[in-house]
């Protein structure tokens, strides 16, 4: 395992898969993310104006250097269907060689 701590993850949730794939695409033609994964089917349950809410969403995890963090974020609020898109960074502690230095020379 080598230190991880010039990446992060990103977690980011979308409304539909045609508005996922769009985010992934366009971070990717940017260079500003490594691999898009999408899970669609998440359910998510969430305050919002006051009350409760649930909604059927797909969840983007994102891979990247923390140094293209601030310009993915500008991407994502910029191309974002919603009002307040989620946008949570996850530090990375560790990872293997290999898989780093792709995920380096890949943004």
């Amino acid at each position: 395992m080598k230190s991880a701590s010039r990446f992060a993850l990103v977690l980011v949730t979308a409304p539909d898969l045609k508005s996922a794939r769009a985010l992934a695409r366009a971070a990717l033609e940017a260079r500003l993310i490594a691999c898009a994964n999408l899970v669609p089917r998440v359910e998510s349950h969430y305050w919002w104006q006051g009350k409760i809410e649930r909604g059927a969403e797909v969840l983007l995890v994102l891979k990247t250097t923390r140094a293209r963090l601030a310009a993915l974020e500008k991407l994502v609020l910029a191309r974002h269907p919603y009002d307040t898109p989620e946008f949570l960074v996850v530090p990375l502690h560790a990872g293997t060689a290999r898989y780093l230095a792709w995920l380096a020379a890949s943004v």
